[in-house]
């Protein structure tokens, strides 16, 4: 892979059919890369791999539900039948629901999507991963993951505890982080790393399904100070194309460099707990 230019790159990008997903996907293939699409909406998965044809790349697409990991399985099934290997994988699909819902297998569906979806399917591609010449894995994150000051362990599926939507949002965004970190320790001796990132507060569709106070918060302030998907899609393209990250793995960015995120996601112990509880989740024996 040529890292200026992707040309000859596999790129997977989940959540790529609207806002900084859309905007990821369409530079990444701007750049020779061939874009496997990941989204929900097989009809929106379609009209982004024809526009992307249309102006001169190369796509592919799996319409799946990451919140199912029945679906996440035939994803990863998909991708790794027609792809020898993967360069580049962008965990980015990801979702805030005002009211409580549960997914298909049973878990918190913030936390199904959010969380769940990028474990499941990072694992699943691990082989082509490790088949790339040097991966990158981009699992998008935020710092609203900041605001979670304790991992509720015993009730990850708000099932004892009143459900709030930022909460639920935040404590999958500082899961991304963690399993980040945990995951470049297994990494070690390979040629792949692995890096999280905030996008920044971004003009998108992301939130407007939510009411309340929190919806309008999505639907005016943010919307009126955001920035673009095209600007906040840029910390994801820098990581999946720019030579001078290609040996850096375990960080966490913000507006292309890196920083520190927060104190309780370098906590190793509460690391690993998330790891086996996640691997038991998914059904994976790691």
């Amino acid at each position: 892979m040529n890292q200026k230019t992707l040309d000859g790159a596999i790129v997977v990008v989940t959540g790529a059919t609207s806002g900084i997903g859309r905007a990821t996907a369409e530079a990444l293939a701007g750049k020779g890369a061939h874009v496997v699409i990941v989204s929900r909406d097989a009809s929106r998965c379609a009209e982004l791999a024809e526009h992307i044809a249309r102006t001169g790349g190369v796509a592919t697409f799996f319409a799946a539900d990451l919140s199912n990991q029945r679906e996440v399985r035939a994803a990863a099934e998909f991708i790794c039948a027609r792809f020898p290997r993967v360069d580049v994988l962008v965990n980015n699909a990801g979702a805030i629901f005002e009211k409580r819902l549960v997914s298909a297998d049973g878990f918190e569906m913030t936390w199904a999507l959010n969380h769940l979806s990028y474990f499941l399917l990072t694992h699943l591609l691990l082989d082509a991963l490790k088949a790339a010449p040097a991966a990158r894995i981009i699992n998008v994150s935020s710092d609203a993951h900041f605001a979670v000051r304790h991992i509720p362990f015993d009730d990850l599926n708000f099932e004892r505890r009143p459900y709030r939507a930022f909460g639920a949002y935040s404590l999958s965004k500082l899961a991304n982080v963690m399993f980040t970190y945990a995951l470049v320790r297994r990494l070690e001796g390979t040629r792949v790393t692995a890096n999280a990132l905030h996008p920044g507060a971004v003009a998108t569709n992301f939130g407007r399904n939510l009411g309340g106070l929190l919806g309008w918060a999505f639907r005016t302030l943010v919307a009126r100070f955001a920035l673009t998907p095209q600007q906040g899609a840029q910390t994801s393209i820098y990581l999946a194309t720019t030579p001078e990250v290609a040996r850096q793995s375990g960080l966490y960015f913000d507006r292309c460099r890196p920083k520190r995120s927060s104190p309780l996601s370098y906590d190793r112990d509460a690391q690993e707990r998330l790891w086996a509880i996640s691997a038991a989740q998914t059904g994976l024996a790691i």
